[in-house]
């Protein structure tokens, strides 16, 4: 079946009955007061660096455009994005993946710091607006490292259902000596982050990355791997580094509070499990590879409180192996499937998820994610869930490619821009997907008319299926 678009669901009424039809609980306000719950500011306590404040509710989250230089330095297509994020009116910019070391890249223009480009993330960081919070985003892409362009899996324990995904083995599994190195470059990073005028570093576990799949280690032996203590190991090691070394910087943490396990397409395209029966390997996940269980999460996020982290960023699954969990879309990446659930269930999903985590943990400044979807709604559910308790602040992802002022419009009680509202086309991830540069192909005039959308739409006619 077709799962209808949000667009047609063109008043409350009905965007009201298809989502109580589908059994969920979605918050809503029916109106969006310009100086409501969006609009006041909010503090972030950090155990070292002391308190920030964000002036409103609204954050931009991390959309790397795998367009930096071949040694990581920002292009001038990396500073439109941040010039346009300057403008967008959030009260937190929440800067995009960057690699903390040259074997660690997603691909072979993902943003690299070392002292050769931190002054070019100084000028990054001065394009934003004054009074924005502004953070960066350190990573290791681990199995999912293509630093050359070719696939160079570093994973930290062997995956039955992943492994094969990326031709990994035995001989790519990072051993304890190899994580105690790489917690220096962590460190090295956020020194250099902060250098660079930068108010926070996020400690990236999310998305199918190095530090997620740690979380998940469960048969990996040694210092990183077995019990939950062990799987932290690397996080509060890194944190305690960069405590010791940049005490005035704030630590921050994305996470995937929540995984399923790997998805395919079925014989109609459709996303169906990989996994038959018992799935050991996601976390926040229930064992069955299809439920949630947050208690080890519960643990994570206390254990941060402890280390004096007060910013967290809920997000859930992979864009690689599951993308309808992490990033609810109507029309899948080329190397997708078709939705199994209409993508406003993957909405509920975490917004629920990240209420339970906002409530659970009163002293973390709480960032939601997944809202994209939402699309003309996104205000409304978004004032109902920061009045709600259910979030600290609203995050925007996919969204703010096409239309980063969203905020500013929202804020100042102007009406949203239908034209530039993100229909979750996944051109963005379908186009780096195929190296080239990511952009909201689309919707952005800057890259409707850019030369590598004749080549973006032969690789899509090339990979396209049937839909239901």
């Amino acid at each position: 079946m077709r799962f209808p678009q949000v667009r047609k669901l063109d008043t409350i009424e009905r965007f009201r009955a298809h989502v109580e039809g589908l059994g969920l609980a979605i918050p809503f306000d029916g109106s969006v007061d310009p100086g409501g719950p969006l609009a006041r500011p909010v503090e972030i306590h950090d155990g070292s660096a002391g308190t920030l404040v964000a002036p409103n509710r609204f954050a931009t989250l991390p959309m790397e455009g795998w367009d930096a230089d071949a040694d990581g330095r920002p292009t001038e297509l990396v500073r439109r994005r941040w010039e346009r994020l300057g403008g967008s009116g959030a009260g937190l910019v929440w800067g995009e993946a960057t690699a903390v070391r040259a074997d660690g890249r997603a691909n072979a223009n993902q943003l690299l710091l070392g002292e050769a480009t931190v002054d070019a993330f100084a000028g990054l960081r001065a394009l934003l607006a004054p009074g924005q919070v502004a953070g960066l985003q350190l990573t290791h892409s681990g199995r999912y490292s293509r630093p050359g362009g070719e696939p160079a899996p570093r994973t930290a324990y062997e995956h039955p259902y992943l492994d094969r995904r990326v031709g990994a083995g035995p001989g790519n599994v990072l051993t304890d000596t190899d994580l105690d190195d790489l917690v220096g470059a962590y460190v090295e990073a956020a020194v250099l982050a902060r250098r660079a005028g930068f108010d926070f570093v996020d400690v990236k576990h999310c998305h199918g990355y190095l530090l997620h799949e740690l979380l998940s280690a469960r048969e990996r032996p040694g210092r990183y791997g077995g019990v939950l203590s062990g799987r932290t190991r690397f996080l509060r090691s890194v944190v305690e580094g960069i405590r010791d070394a940049a005490p005035d910087l704030a630590v921050a943490v994305r996470l995937s509070v929540f995984d399923l396990a790997p998805h395919r397409p079925g014989p109609d395209g459709v996303g169906v499990p990989e996994a038959d029966g018992a799935y050991p390997y996601a976390f926040g996940g229930d064992g069955t590879g299809t439920g949630i269980d947050l208690a080890e999460a519960h643990e994570v996020l206390d254990g941060l409180t402890a280390l004096g982290i007060g910013l967290v960023c809920t997000t859930a699954g992979s864009p690689y192996y599951n993308p309808h969990v992490q990033r609810p879309a109507l029309f899948p990446p080329s190397d997708g499937y078709e939705p199994p659930e209409d993508p406003l269930v993957g909405v509920a999903r975490q917004i629920a998820a990240t209420a339970e985590v906002a409530r659970r943990h009163p002293d973390l400044t709480v960032i939601g994610s997944g809202y994209s979807y939402l699309q003309e709604w996104l205000p409304n559910v978004a004032q109902a869930v920061v009045a709600g308790g259910g979030a600290s602040m609203v995050g925007l992802g996919r969204m703010v490619l096409p239309y980063p002022t969203l905020p500013a419009d929202v804020l100042a009680g102007r009406p949203l821009r239908p034209e530039a509202i993100c229909r979750t086309f996944s051109d963005c991830t379908t186009a780096p997907r195929h190296g080239l540069v990511s952009g909201c192909y689309p919707l952005d005039p800057f890259y409707k008319s850019h030369p590598q959308r004749v080549e973006l739409a032969r690789v899509k006619k090339e990979s396209r299926r049937p839909r239901r």
